[in-house]
């Protein structure tokens, strides 16, 4: 048992030492990298400029807001981990399998109601 525990703590040491070493590369390119902050409301200086003198500002504004919000949503979908297709087979035949348990089973309990109301009723639906 003692093996055993000296060797779970050796697991987790190392996986904290390969986390620290990670933190570090990442402290290092994000210092040599310049960073830019992208929100959804912050204005260009650059797409302002190329706007069409006929649009209206308030129409300009709700037009930026809409494609940043789908640029966004694009930037989170490629973000997405898809299952495979066998993940996904798997998972809706499991799914398959709930549905028709669960409405046997609420078939049954209705099938019970409705039996013990007849009897105590003594009338025939």
């Amino acid at each position: 048992m003692a093996k055993r525990e000296r060797n779970k703590r050796a697991a987790r040491k190392a996986r904290q030492q390969e986390r620290e070493r990670i933190a570090a590369a990442q402290a290092v390119s994000a210092a040599n990298a310049p960073q830019k902050s992208k929100s959804l409301f912050s204005k260009s200086k650059d797409k302002d400029e190329k706007k069409p003198k006929s649009v209206s500002k308030a129409d300009r504004k709700g037009f930026q807001v809409v494609t940043g919000y789908f640029s966004d949503v694009r930037a989170e979908m490629h973000q997405v981990t898809w299952p495979s297709r066998i993940e996904l087979r798997n998972y809706s035949v499991a799914v398959i399998i709930m549905l028709i348990i669960f409405g046997v089973a609420i078939w049954l309990i209705d099938t019970g109601f409705v039996a013990a109301l007849v009897n105590y009723t003594s009338l025939r639906g």
